[in-house]
């Protein structure tokens, strides 16, 4: 009898250590569930799809129908075997994928543009680099069958213009059907989608091949809006498309001397805004952006490149929108945009993914309130009078 009672005497302090190390178990879990998934659910559950102007006029059925919900998204960034560090890599990568995720779970588009630059090293990779960074795209940006993914290409996908090559472009083709100059019309919309890198004007091949397809696209186009000036016989031939005015989608901006105009919270840096912007490197030359503009005429421009956001107008009616980068890695606070379209109209709204300030703030004080419940549990946190009054006493004591 006696034996079993100092048995159970003895096991007490066991227990409590098990239930204290289960409790700070489940603290620690609780933090990462929190920070690593259930964030992203909490900050673009908050999202809302924007209404367009002449919606109040549609009843439910018809909006539902001819609405178009499109999320853009630019400069991933999908880190390479040459500069990316496999931590690097880890982190970008998941928290690029519960936000995507999240969102088509969520917020259901019918479709989403990736404005360029998705991966990083795609300008030099390996055709085995590449597959495996295909390969992890996929992963992150895999999507249900009631959503289209379009992917356009960027400076990093194919290389600069003085890098491009066919062999480059046409991988890129390959993976993700893209092609400068293609039409993609949904619900009577015309998108336009355009290889930026190949608008250097220099005549080079893939320049060439590409400025032709966009001048027979604009020539469609201007046809079916039937304007005055096309005359019907050089009309009459060809195929009539939507009577749309088109949407521009592409990495490099048109043509601005810099940010200076941009405002925001994720435009660019204050020290940063009055840099001027290079032809043909950040932006579009201006010759480019102007026969963009003639060409197409058209409603809205799309745009990635700058990992900053801005808004301006070209012609003094044109706006152009910016997308800022959707990594972590180049932006504290990235971002995509929601896009409610109808052939006519359009209205935008930005949604903010979790600020990586604020997750590393949660983790640090999570961090700090562990180390007080440890110290508190093993009773070493003593008031600073009685740690002094120790310390005094021990001195004497000497």
């Amino acid at each position: 009898m006696l034996s079993s009672s100092s048995t159970t005497v003895n096991s007490l302090p066991l227990k409590k250590r098990l239930c204290f190390l289960l409790k700070l178990v489940c603290f620690v879990s609780s933090v990462l569930i929190f920070c690593e998934f259930l964030i992203y659910y909490v900050v673009i559950f908050q999202c809302r799809w924007p209404e367009v102007k002449g919606g109040g006029h549609m009843g439910k059925k018809e909006t539902s129908t001819s609405v178009l919900k499109a999320i853009i998204l630019a400069d991933t960034h999908l880190l390479g075997e040459i500069k990316g560090h496999w931590l690097d890599k880890l982190r970008r990568e998941w928290q690029m994928e519960r936000s995507f995720q999240t969102a088509l779970w969520l917020l259901q588009p019918d479709i989403v543009f990736i404005l360029g630059d998705a991966f990083d090293e795609g300008k030099w990779s390996s055709p085995q680099a590449w597959a495996d960074d295909v390969r992890r795209f996929r992963k992150m940006f895999k999507y249900p069958v009631t959503t289209e993914l379009v992917v356009i290409v960027g400076n990093h996908d194919i290389g600069f213009h003085y890098e491009m090559t066919t062999y480059k472009v046409n991988r890129f083709e390959k993976v993700f059907n893209f092609t400068s100059g293609k039409l993609i019309t949904r619900k009577g919309i015309n998108f336009v989608i355009v290889n930026s890198v190949a608008m250097e004007g220099d005549g080079c091949a893939v320049c060439r091949t590409a400025e032709a397809k966009l001048v027979a696209l604009s020539h469609r186009l201007n046809c079916s809006q039937q304007k005055p000036n096309h005359s019907n016989k050089r009309c009459s031939d060809v195929e009539k498309l939507p009577a749309s005015e088109p949407i521009l989608l592409q990495h490099y901006p048109l043509y601005r001397k810099n940010d200076a105009e941009c405002s925001g919270e994720d435009s660019a840096p204050p020290e940063e805004k009055n840099i001027p912007f290079k032809e043909k490197y950040d932006v579009l030359s201006q010759e480019a952006s102007q026969k963009l503009i003639w060409w197409f005429h058209p409603r809205l421009i799309l745009s990635g490149h700058t990992h900053s956001a801005c808004e301006v107008l070209h012609a003094g009616k044109i706006p152009e929108i910016s997308v800022p980068s959707f990594s972590w890695r180049n932006r504290n606070n990235p971002s995509f945009i929601m896009g409610s379209i109808t052939p006519t109209d359009f209205s935008l709204q930005k949604c903010f993914l979790p600020y990586e300030s604020r997750v590393f703030t949660i983790y640090c004080a999570a961090g700090a309130l562990l180390v007080i419940l440890i110290l508190a549990h093993f009773q070493l946190l003593t008031p600073p009078f009685y740690f002094a009054q120790r310390l005094i006493s021990k001195h004497k004591a000497v």
